[in-house]
Formats: C-alpha cells, structure tokens, sequence
C-alpha cells in the first residue's frame, strides 16, 4: 500500500511541478472564488486553513479572504512529532520558517484539540477520490489532526483539476473529506 502511495504522490508532485507559476495562480484564484462561495463556508466564524507552500494550490489569498470577512482562521505549526497544533492567523501577522518549509505564525499555540471549535477546515491534499478519501504528503500530521474534527464540520481540499481521482490508495487511518474543489468544479462527498 505504501509503495501505491509513493508512486501516486510522485505522479501528482511531478504534475504540480510542470504547472507554470502563472497557471497555479489562476488556478488559485479560481479555487479561492469557488470556496468563498460554498454554502457550507458563508457563515463561517472560525476556520482552520493552511499557508499554501511550493506548488500547493494558492491559499494566501483564501486566508487573507477569510479574515477581511472578519472569520478567525487558524494555521497548521507543524510539531517534533509530526502533529498539527494551532495557531491564530491574521494579515501581517509574522510568519516564522517551520518544519518541513511551512510558513507558521509566531502566535501562541491553541493546542491539538483546536479544530474541535472550527466551523470549517480547509486542508491541504495532493488528490482525493470520487468518495472523498483523502490522499496527503505521507507525514500523517492531517489523519491525526482531521481525526479530531467534530461531525459535520466540512473539510474542504483545494486542488488542481485532474487531481480527484476514480480511486487513490487507503489505509484504516486515512481520512475522508467532505468537499473537493478545483478551479472548475467543487465536488461534494
């Protein structure tokens, strides 16, 4: 199973890697429109989202979006163990270099039971399938940190088209999302 993992995650951060910067940005910007307008987001006071890093899909302005809406969103700082805790983003709020390149505000930690107070999570993926199970980095860090979102409370991957699949490799601690959105559809689960 971990080899199907690696040889998909390869397959897909090669692709992400033959996009060019001004296609990543449209594409980012059209992602950033379609969340927005998700339903499930509109009322949103807090939200965990992530800073986007190399060819992620682009979040900065997702983030920056969210709090102009006057939403509270809270960042990923990545731990030793490789577990998510929590922290409050705000726009030119100091960013400090993390593990693994992650850009990390330099505000207190909320604690790994944050996102148990979130209305929504915007997480990071490199694709999910057609039921919505979830395909990261291979860290672990967003299994453990979606395991403690409450029910109901939509998770919403941003991602590049051709990135949700008939079908990606799972094992027992991978988690599903709810929602999956791409610069031209948004597809629910």
């Amino acid at each position: 199973m971990s080899e199907a993992k690696a040889l998909l995650r390869e397959r897909l951060l090669s692709s992400r890697r033959a996009m060019s910067t001004p296609s990543r940005e449209t594409a980012g910007r059209a992602i950033t429109r379609a969340v927005l307008d998700l339903p499930e987001i509109a009322a949103c006071r807090t939200v965990a989202a992530y800073l986007s890093i190399g060819t992620e899909p682009p979040t900065m302005h997702l983030v920056r979006d969210f709090c102009l809406r006057g939403a509270r969103v809270v960042v990923p700082v990545l731990q030793e163990d490789l577990d998510l805790d929590w922290a409050d983003y705000v726009p030119g709020t100091a960013l400090a270099q993390g593990r693994r390149g992650l850009q990390e505000p330099e505000s207190p930690l909320l604690g790994h039971g944050f996102l148990a107070h979130v209305d929504a999570v915007i997480a990071p993926a490199l694709a999910v399938d057609e039921t919505g199970m979830r395909l990261g980095r291979g860290g672990g860090s967003y299994d453990r940190a979606l395991a403690r979102v409450p029910p109901g409370c939509p998770v919403v991957v941003p991602l590049y088209d051709g990135e949700v699949l008939p079908d990606v490799p799972a094992e027992p601690h991978d988690r599903r999302v709810s929602v999956a959105v791409t610069p031209s559809r948004v597809w629910r689960f």
